[in-house]
């Protein structure tokens, strides 16, 4: 019995990699632009990521300009908490594409982590001067000031912008509880 139900788990994994291939490369066909290896994203767990962290290291050992594959380093290195591996692969996306504010504001939350707050403050403004209604950086410049510096009153003019450019969104409610006193520590919004 034990033999046959391995036999049908080895199968299944087979028969689901498989359909995961040929579903990616269905989505793929017809989308111009260089073709790309195909990197699982999203939560998992940590051989998912392992695994994940692997695939693009091989392919950014083969393409370093591979933007994707720095992409989803610089993202699983985020979701696994390895802030310099994760400022560094999002240093090389932002070497392909620097003006990149969602990387721009990732990579900022991975400098605050590791306390450089002068280096997150400088992605989160390089990020808003290219999107000025941008409000994930808006949001961690203000936690940096508010949380990080203790300095609440550099904060209030980014949460402002923020209630005024989206009033109703979640990071909207978020920094209105934190304006009136909330959190102490609020997680902090990226991608």
């Amino acid at each position: 019995m034990k033999k046959e139900s391995m036999l049908i788990c080895v199968v299944s994994l087979v028969v689901g990699f498989l359909l995961g291939f040929l579903i990616g490369s269905t989505n793929n066909a017809g989308k111009s632009g260089p073709a790309t290896a195909n990197i699982p994203s999203g939560a998992g767990s940590p051989t998912d990521y392992a695994s994940r962290i692997a695939e693009a290291e091989k392919i950014v050992a083969q393409d370093p300009k591979n933007l994707n594959a720095w992409l989803s380093l610089g993202n699983d290195y985020f979701d696994t908490e390895q802030a310099q591996k994760a400022i560094q692969a999002y240093g090389k996306a932002l070497e392909i594409e620097p003006n990149n504010p969602n990387v721009l504001t990732d990579q900022g939350v991975m400098y605050r982590k590791v306390g450089w707050y002068d280096k997150a403050l400088a992605n989160f403004d390089k990020a808003q001067k290219i999107d000025p209604k941008h409000l994930q950086s808006l949001f961690n410049s203000g936690v940096v000031y508010s949380v990080d510096l203790k300095e609440p009153d550099k904060a209030r003019p980014y949460w402002k912008k923020i209630l005024e450019i989206d009033p109703n969104s979640s990071t909207a409610m978020q920094v209105k509880s934190m304006m009136q006193g909330g959190p102490e520590t609020p997680p902090a919004a990226n991608k």
